[in-house]
């Protein structure tokens, strides 16, 4: 009766085990548990995190509470808080530029995740983590206006007549994002060239669009069938029926998201579930199932030949690097 007991305990921690396979720790938990819920400040749409949550919630019994801003307004929010001593997020996640901002002023605590072992050791900020996902950026097509053969099969092509008035561009005097990518492409053209090559396509007249998402919705309608915007749109708008591609380049320029622990967390032990929880296989599989190209070994998005892109980071603009873009830009795409 002894051994049937002792197998039976065997079996049932190995079922834990199994439930728990995102390396959390069940005295951690229990801790979050006392401490109430976690407060999660985030970039991340809220149709993918209302996913992760409710897992979340089912696999621990933890309450979120998840506030979504852009990543300026949670930065200041962020820092206005610490500045008063009324601290209420747990857990901060948003792109690479303002979480590093966040750091510089002491706002996380370092927490090396058991689940971090699960991202390339290159990817992994000695303080912030793991990258948990990249916004790559690319060239997008609706092929119902455009067929494959017709579409442009480098940057280099939307320089050419044809495309004249069909690239939406975001413009990149309104975004971070939309002076980041031009200012980067160096990475991937080498100065001389790429500085000529902006030039050139400023000279284009691209139709410029507020952002990213503005440049991708009329990719969807055809207004203008090519845009500079993020791949994801092709998975995200492709759920819906537009009949979106991109354009297969080697490589592409993209921007790093990290998640962090406030250094002055109300539940830090909540805080830290979270975090498990967030970088584990099935938050990871949520966000990849949207287009979004994230950090985990092995998990690529919905796109076709997504394992093949070559992401190369984009240098993040601080306040005074973005003044300096703007003005440029703004002389070449404006004036």
């Amino acid at each position: 009766m002894k051994s049937d007991w002792r197998a039976l305990v065997v079996v049932l921690l190995l079922v834990l085990v199994s439930r728990l396979g995102w390396g959390q720790d069940a005295k951690l938990i229990a801790e979050g548990k006392k401490e109430g819920k976690v407060v999660v400040y985030g970039s991340l749409e809220s149709d993918i995190m209302d996913q992760i949550v409710k897992s979340f919630q089912r696999q621990t019994g933890l309450p979120v509470d998840y506030w979504r801003a852009s990543a300026a307004s949670l930065t200041d929010r962020t820092l206005s808080e610490q500045k008063v001593g009324k601290v209420l997020s747990d857990v901060v996640l948003t792109n690479a530029g303002p979480m590093e901002i966040l750091l510089k002023e002491k706002i996380f605590a370092k927490y090396d995740s058991p689940t971090s072992k699960n991202f390339p050791q290159n990817i992994i900020h000695p303080q912030l983590g793991p990258r948990y996902r990249e916004g790559v950026v690319g060239i997008v097509y609706n092929k119902g206006v455009l067929k494959s053969q017709a579409a442009p099969k480098s940057l280099e092509d939307l320089l050419k007549p044809e495309y004249k008035g069909k690239l939406g561009f975001p413009d990149p005097t309104r975004g971070a994002v939309a002076a980041m990518w031009p200012a980067s492409l160096y990475k991937i053209m080498g100065k001389d060239k790429a500085e000529k090559y902006i030039r050139d396509l400023a000279a284009t007249r691209p139709v410029l669009v507020e952002g990213v998402l503005n440049a991708a919705e009329r990719v969807t309608t055809g207004e203008t069938p090519i845009a500079i915007t993020y791949l994801k749109y092709v998975v995200v708008f492709g759920q819906k029926g537009a009949p979106m591609d991109y354009v297969r380049l080697k490589k592409m320029l993209g921007h790093g998201h990290y998640v962090a622990l406030n250094n002055r967390a109300p539940h830090p032990n909540a805080g830290k579930t979270f975090i498990d929880f967030f970088l584990g296989d099935e938050s990871m599989k949520v966000i990849a199932a949207m287009g979004e190209f994230v950090g985990r070994k092995g998990i690529y998005p919905s796109l076709p030949d997504a394992n093949r892109i070559q992401v190369v980071q984009m240098d993040e603009l601080d306040t005074a690097g973005f003044a300096e873009k703007r003005k440029e830009y703004s002389k070449l795409f404006l004036q």
